[in-house]
């Protein structure tokens, strides 16, 4: 482990990747909207952010997608709507500005401590 693998560091870190993977499900279902039969994928956030963090190998974790139950499927079967997923594309970006602003803290604590405590 080196200095900056602190354990906020590790856990931004898994934050950012299911963010990351999760924007790519987005990204696909809106790719697919136009696609007949094509049906809605995501995550649930929660779980698998709270997953990832049991994981004792995280290079071998992979988030588990699934197909989303309940929303209207229009005659050719596909379900993806435009208004659901612009609206998760917006809360992803918000998490992932959120998880990159407070990395970029983290960075700043560690620098400050190993100058200690003077500016660079």
């Amino acid at each position: 482990m080196s200095m900056i693998d602190t354990a906020l560091t590790e856990a931004l870190s898994r934050f950012l990747d299911v963010n990351v993977f999760r924007h790519g499900l987005i990204a696909s279902n809106l790719a697919n909207i136009d696609t007949p039969g094509y049906r809605t994928r995501d995550i649930d956030f929660r779980s698998e952010l709270e997953r990832s963090y049991g994981e004792m190998q995280y290079a071998n974790f992979s988030p588990a997608d699934r197909q989303v139950q309940g929303l209207i499927e229009r005659p050719d079967g596909n379900n993806v709507s435009v208004e659901r997923e612009s609206l998760l594309l917006a809360e992803t970006q918000l998490r992932f500005q959120t998880g990159i602003e407070l990395l970029r803290k983290e960075f700043s604590r560690l620098s400050l401590a190993i100058n200690e405590g003077r500016t660079p």
